[in-house]
């Protein structure tokens, strides 16, 4: 009896076993990970398939930096108009520093306006792999997701005191200022000038995040050679005024023709075209070179942070 309930039970395992689907292939998935083969793999079929990712970071960022304050988004212009006004008084009013005859209100705010993009975006990305070192041990999402959101939800920051100038543009255009911005050349400049300060500002950063893995010094170096690194374009002095044996210090940082060609298009003056090239020859360089160590850094960071 128990040899017969014992055949029963048998065939009816073996039964449903064969019931059952074959195993999928590997091919069959929708979702392969595999480790980085190629340094110059940029994910970015990867990073699209995850775009609600990047815009849901976006938020997060945008959101957290005045979640708790007071005004909110205002800090985003009393920040540079704040900023304005001191560099006004020091620089222009106490210390006498020329502003080629432009109004020294106007003259600061087109340089800071782009400089606090790519500064925010530099010291931001900077801290990517330590930042994120949770989420990352836990969650698969392409790593560049992180970075590119940062640089997207500045847009934003960006946006606010972009109006900022412009209105303060609109005022002296309207008092008479002898200003004369290159209307048909802004059109088609200022998002190339945009796209560059962004580049710009993701490479560098990662490149940053990289080595901050393995030497955390830089995280200390990255907020106060920002600042530094100011000084070293023309956001309060302008190249013209330069003594011509330290002018090399501004040509050498990339920053400068944008910040140069910004002012240039907006209250006028002569386009630096081919310093404008060599800053987009080097932006590129340095967004490869940050790739590539990014994408090195990725495999084994876990390990290290």
């Amino acid at each position: 009896m128990n040899s017969q309930h014992t055949k029963i039970a048998t065939n009816s395992l073996k039964t449903s076993v064969a019931q059952l689907p074959a195993a999928e292939s590997s091919d069959d998935w929708s979702l392969v990970i595999r480790p980085q083969g190629r340094w110059w793999e940029l994910q970015l079929t990867d990073v699209w398939h995850y775009r609600d990712l990047l815009w849901m970071f976006v938020r997060r960022d945008f959101v957290s930096v005045y979640k708790q304050t007071i005004l909110g988004p205002i800090w985003f212009f009393i920040q540079p108009l704040l900023t304005t006004i001191m560099f006004t008084v020091i620089f222009s009013g106490i210390a006498k520093v020329s502003t080629g005859g432009l109004p020294p209100m106007l003259f600061y705010l087109a340089g800071t306006t782009p400089w606090n993009y790519f500064a925010t975006c530099l010291t931001k990305t900077s801290g990517t792999f330590i930042n994120n070192a949770n989420l990352f041990g836990k969650v698969y999402f392409p790593r560049l997701v992180t970075p590119i959101s940062i640089v997207v939800s500045n847009l934003i920051q960006f946006s606010i005191q972009f109006l900022l100038f412009l209105g303060f543009l609109a005022y002296y255009l309207i008092k008479g200022t002898e200003i004369h911005p290159h209307w048909l050349i802004i059109i088609g400049l200022t998002p190339v000038l945009l796209l560059l300060m962004a580049l710009l500002g993701l490479g560098t950063g990662i490149l940053v995040s990289s080595l901050t893995t393995k030497y955390r010094d830089l995280t200390f170096l990255v907020t106060f050679g920002v600042q530094l690194a100011m000084y070293g374009t023309p956001v309060i002095i302008p190249m013209a005024s330069v003594p011509a044996k330290y002018l090399w210090i501004m040509e050498a940082n990339p920053m400068s023709a944008i910040i140069e060609t910004f002012r240039s298009i907006y209250l006028g003056g002569v386009i630096p075209w081919m310093q404008l090239g060599i800053s987009a020859a080097v932006t590129l360089l340095l967004l490869l070179a940050g790739i590539a160590i990014f994408n090195k850094v990725e495999k084994t960071f876990m390990d290290t942070v």
